[in-house]
């Protein structure tokens, strides 16, 4: 069986600040979470993120996670990444809504060059959240060229419909959308992030297997789907890694990419997707494929990753 972390991969699915090293938030004053174990729910996961983001003040600590971020990607085989960063949430808090962004993108430029890694950034926006602060998104995402989208993320009983305007306006902008969806609730939130929503692609998207036409129609569409299994495990939405439904979605004929939510690193769940469902090494590459046609980054990265597959499957 060949090494899964030299498996060319992207990353299309995780959170910065779920990304940062133990040992960085201690020197940050804070207390690393406990690893490996399961949430009481959706809330204490949120609670947990935001514990680390209030750690975060000044620009050198985002420099430092960004960079961080990029030493601890290009370990795992990951060749680019696109990493979901809350930048107007944490500028509103700090007081400059800029800072925040620029900092993070210093801190992956720095990693790019130093690791050899390519870097994207989406911008999340809690669906708790008014959407003034989305607006606020959006003006960073057409002022930095290095956001690739941006997207809602959350709790999903709470609805897109506040959003549409300014999710409407990235769309007039060409911003891409990337929203969380079909994890916390069922396939009427796929349905509503790609109507109101306008997604490319759904974060997540685990429970489309209950509704047969929303299958069918994202298969004909060719809409990737997100998938976090360890996270999902995590947050208690699926019972056991064996009980998750990856096998069935790939087995449906959807786009499916392997993604970690920050929760575990990249390679581990290519592992995990070997042991437990019995993935051969062609699947896998299939999988970074798909990731790897469903990113968000320039043509000659993609054929050049692609290629690089290619290989790791032959050699």
């Amino acid at each position: 069986m060949r090494d899964l972390r030299l498996l060319p991969k992207a990353h299309l699915h995780t959170h910065l600040e779920s990304t940062v090293r133990g040992a960085t938030i201690r020197e940050l004053g804070g207390e690393p979470p406990v690893q490996d174990r399961p949430f009481t729910g959706f809330r204490e996961f949120a609670d947990q993120r935001a514990a680390v983001r209030a750690l975060l003040r000044e620009p050198g600590h985002f420099r430092r996670i960004a960079e961080e971020f990029c030493q601890d990607e290009a370990a795992q085989g990951v060749r680019y990444a696109e990493v979901t960063f809350t930048a107007a949430a944490h500028g509103e808090r700090l007081g400059d809504l800029a800072m925040p962004l620029e900092a993070v993108l210093e801190g992956l430029a720095a990693g790019a060059e130093r690791y050899g890694i390519r870097t994207g950034v989406i911008l999340d926006h809690s669906r708790r959240r008014p959407a003034e602060r989305l607006w606020r998104s959006l003006e960073l995402a057409t002022r930095y060229p290095e956001v690739v989208a941006i997207g809602l993320a959350g709790d999903e009983s709470y609805p897109a419909a506040p959003f549409a305007e300014v999710l409407g306006a990235a769309r007039e902008a060409g911003v891409r959308l990337v929203h969380h969806a079909g994890e916390t609730a069922g396939p009427e939130s796929v349905r509503e992030a790609l109507a109101t929503g306008h997604a490319e692609r759904i974060g997540h998207g685990i429970r489309v297997l209950e509704d047969p036409e929303l299958v069918a129609e994202l298969r004909r569409a060719r809409v990737p789907l997100e998938v976090c299994p360890f996270s999902n495990v995590l947050l208690g939405l699926v019972p056991s890694p064996a009980e998750h439904p990856l096998p069935r979605l790939v087995g449906a004929g959807l786009v499916v990419t392997l993604n970690t939510d920050g929760e575990t690193s990249l390679a581990a769940e290519y592992q995990r997707a070997r042991e437990v469902f019995g993935f051969g090494d062609a699947e896998l590459a299939g999988l970074a494929r798909a990731s790897v046609e469903a990113a968000f980054a320039p043509e000659e990265v993609k054929e050049r990753i692609g290629a690089e597959i290619d290989r790791w499957l032959s050699g």
